[in-house]
């Protein structure tokens, strides 16, 4: 198979509320990222979070197996240190394989609550 995909994605306009209009764990909102590798060596990705007002954070640390896909909740990572609620972020992914990143949002914060699903962006480097 050819291998499809980047190894440097960007994602902008992440924010996670910190309230939802539920029951808790049910109703949390979340932002996850996506990862498809469909290419036969597994994928070590790099993630680094970019913030307004303070230096960046990273790298987080996670691997996609090949052939396989994988979500990620931002709302779980918490080493090297856990991306806060409320705030505005954007993300660099490095990958050593080729993959292709999708971006999830799952806003709980109002009744009507919604999935927002975009591509992120690939970029050269």
């Amino acid at each position: 198979m050819t291998h499809i995909g980047r190894k440097a994605w960007a994602m902008t306009g992440g924010r996670i509320p910190l309230r939802g209009n539920g029951p808790e764990p049910d109703y949390s909102s979340q932002d996850q990222i996506c990862l498809l590798n469909a290419g036969p060596l597994d994928a070590k990705v790099e993630m680094t979070v970019f913030y307004a007002d303070r230096d960046p954070v990273g790298p987080y640390r996670m691997s996609v197996p090949a052939r396989r896909t994988r979500c990620v909740r931002i709302n779980d990572l918490i080493d090297p240190f856990p991306v806060p609620l409320d705030t505005d972020y954007a993300c660099l992914l490095h990958s050593d394989e080729p993959v292709v990143v999708q971006f999830l949002r799952r806003d709980t914060s109002q009744a009507e609550n919604a999935w927002l699903n975009l591509s992120a962006m690939p970029v050269d480097g």
